[in-house]
């Protein structure tokens, strides 16, 4: 992601404006080009193809919408996750969702995954930050790249999962490389390893 203008905005504007659009989102009132690539997207797709079947074999009310904000109260902030696991069942209190698809509780967020790009300090640190202190019990960040700072994912740099899960107000963080097997609070009984999220962001046939 790039800083794309200088002119602040307040996050009503930004909604206004910008609310419909896929390639964008909001810091501090600073509009955030989203540059996504192609294997950025087939990341995405894969993990959010692995989650939908373990949410049907749950049984539970989840879903994972094809477009979704996550508007930060009290902030200039709209942050739009890669991949959002919601729960069908808590959105009756979301106040904005009847009219579009904005998220303001973290009551209703099952488990966010953001896909690393050039945006890697917003994933490693400010989103971990505010995605905590919104309550959201499980944050993956997917660095299929291995592009993340060291201190983030070690030395020397590796394709990595990091995935936070909430323990009372902080994350507590379990790095995953190469065959580990992902460990999900909330998809218990998930069968995938890192290697195999990192071989969907190959144009490599396996």
């Amino acid at each position: 992601m790039v800083q794309s203008t200088a002119k602040l905005i307040t996050v009503d504007e930004f909604i206004a404006r910008y609310g419909d659009s896929d390639n964008c989102e909001l810091i501090d009132g600073e509009l955030i080009g989203m540059e996504a690539t192609g294997l950025h997207e087939q990341v995405s797709a894969f993990i959010g193809r692995k989650l939908n079947v373990q949410i049907d074999r749950q049984g539970v009310s989840y879903f994972i919408p094809h477009r979704c904000l996550i508007k930060l109260l009290g902030t200039n902030t709209a942050f739009r996750p890669d991949l959002i696991v919601l729960d069908e069942a808590r959105l009756v209190n979301e106040p904005l969702w009847q009219q579009e698809p904005i998220i303001t509780s973290g009551n209703s967020i099952k488990l966010i995954a953001e896909v690393v790009s050039t945006n890697w300090q917003n994933d490693y640190a400010r989103k971990v930050e505010d995605y905590a202190m919104l309550g959201v019990p499980e944050y993956w960040i997917v660095d299929y790249l291995g592009i993340g700072g060291r201190e983030y994912i070690g030395k020397p740099k590796q394709p990595t999962v990091t995935i936070c899960t909430l323990v009372e107000d902080e994350y507590q963080k379990q790095l995953f490389q190469n065959n580990d097997q992902l460990i999900s609070s909330i998809f218990p009984n998930l069968q995938l390893t890192a290697k195999q999220v990192f071989a969907s962001g190959s144009t490599v046939v396996m």
